[in-house]
């Protein structure tokens, strides 16, 4: 048997907890799947960056190899297999695990043709992975990853809104051992990267990890204020494999219930990098966290709670940023040169008699300093070149200044469980609604689907008028296997 990539390995190392909100993820029923909160991505800005800056609109699809095109009729083969390579008495071994997924994203976007191609589009992704987990001993790890991607665009400059994983370089990476076979900005895509490279050595005082890893920090499910490295979207409803950075950690364990962390993270200069300290524990009731130090230009004090309450959960994470440009609202406090990130949130289970496995509610306000107060009016603050390198870093999960989120999951069985996620701009009155559907086949697969529906000022004339006014209508369909 093998070790399933994306499961435990994604999760932070050496946690003292599992993170909150794992079992109400956008439908996801199970915590083995290493889901986690949402995060930054396109969503509908994509194709307003796409017209302000014309190296990234997409190109007309080259010719595929024919190699490209077997590969993409295998990655549609419904297969995963977990080999053991080789183990002895000790307890050494080496597991190989092949995952195969298979997503389709049907949209139909809003009427702007500066923005988007009329009429409905599809987009096809499948994806192979490939991961080799080593136990060398009892304190030594290893482990990499090795994926390749195909995607399929029915028209050129057709956005996927979030949903899909983006195509751009992965940011805090030394190198981005990331190649892509055909033009990115094509119809069809093939590319393929090593996302997991990393070693873990496990002594009694802590833990040390070097390499390509994936980090999550904070409480947030939705959104997050402390998720400093290439967090979801929170559209994104596949969130099984979290994308690799490369990074130094160093955890010592003062107690049982508490830790101090230093955390290196590495891009291709120190501006591109980041320096953290870290202290975790727990005071009383309480689950805390404290973070300070660099991240790229700026420098960074946060902090996240958690505990139950009542019989309900509550969560809050709040980071205070000095940055190196000036921010056009004011910035925090009266200083030029300050954002205030924040999320505050509760999760509760009703146990009606009618309804076996409970219906958990879970509500989130996200305040994001980073952002601007007015979508329609602000079009050269979103089109600016360090507001760009924010959004595709991930320093924001929204464009403007607030959110609220609203998710409903409900198990209906063993195998089958239901979502719903409602997205929600105070500022502009835009929001977004998500049913979803799980169907996990025994411990051998799952098939996943989701519909987005948005409402809101639509762009006019290639420029946002709203946060999720932009979004298209979409259909999410995707096929999983795996052991």
């Amino acid at each position: 048997m093998g070790v399933s990539i994306g499961m435990s390995s994604d999760r932070e190392v050496g946690a003292l907890k599992p993170s909150l909100g794992l079992m109400i993820s956008h439908g996801g029923t199970k915590a083995r799947r290493g889901y986690r909160r949402g995060n930054v991505s396109l969503f509908s800005v994509s194709p307003c960056l796409c017209e302000k800056n014309p190296s990234l609109r997409p190109k007309a699809a080259p010719k595929t190899s024919l190699l490209s095109k077997c590969l993409l009729i295998f990655a549609f083969i419904p297969h995963t297999y977990a080999f053991e390579l080789w183990s002895d008495p000790d307890g050494r071994r080496t597991d190989l695990d092949v995952a195969v997924k298979w997503t389709s994203l049907t949209s139909h976007p809003p009427d702007d043709p500066l923005l988007y191609p009329p009429g409905t589009t599809w987009t096809e992704l499948a994806r192979l992975r490939l991961g080799l987990t080593s136990q060398h001993s009892d304190r030594l790890s290893t482990q990499i990853a090795y994926e390749q991607a195909f995607r399929w665009q029915s028209k050129a400059g057709a956005v996927a809104g979030g949903v899909l994983p983006p195509t751009a370089d992965v940011p805090f990476r030394i190198k981005p051992l990331q190649w892509h076979v055909t033009d990115p900005s094509a119809q069809q895509l093939h590319e393929h990267e090593i996302d997991r490279l990393l070693a873990a050595y496990h002594a009694d005082w802590g833990d040390i990890t070097v390499g390509r890893q994936a980090l999550g920090l904070g409480r947030g499910v939705v959104f997050s204020a402390l998720d400093l490295f290439v967090p979801f979207s929170p559209l994104d409803i596949d969130r099984e494999w979290r994308r690799g950075v490369d990074a130094l950690r160093i955890e010592r364990r003062v107690t049982d219930t508490s830790s101090v962390e230093l955390l290196g993270v590495f891009g291709e200069t120190w501006e591109q990098s980041a320096l953290l300290a870290r202290a975790r524990g727990y005071v009383a009731a309480w689950d805390a966290d404290l973070i300070f130090g660099k991240r790229a230009d700026d420098t960074l004090i946060g902090t996240s709670l958690s505990a139950p309450w009542g019989g309900a959960e509550v969560h809050g994470e709040v980071t205070y940023f000095h940055t190196a440009e000036a921010q056009p609202d004011g910035g925090a406090f009266g200083r030029s040169h300050s954002a205030i990130k924040a999320v505050a949130g509760t999760s509760y289970t009703f146990n009606w008699r009618n309804w076996r496995n409970g219906v958990t509610v879970l509500g989130e306000f996200h305040y994001n300093g980073l952002g601007v107060r007015d979508i329609a009016a602000s079009a050269a603050q979103i089109a600016d070149p360090q507001f760009v390198t924010r959004l595709l870093r991930g320093d924001m999960q929204i464009l403007s200044q607030q959110a609220l989120a609203l998710q409903v999951s409900h198990p209906l069985g063993l195998t089958l469980s239901t979502g719903l996620l409602v997205l929600q701009s105070p500022t502009d009155g835009s929001g977004l609604l998500a049913p979803s559907l799980v169907w996990d086949i025994g411990d051998t697969g799952r098939i996943l689907t989701s519909v987005y529906v948005p409402w809101g000022d639509e762009p006019m004339a290639g420029q946002l008028q709203s946060e999720y006014g932009g979004t298209p209508l979409s259909l999410f369909v995707q096929g999983a296997w795996y052991r």
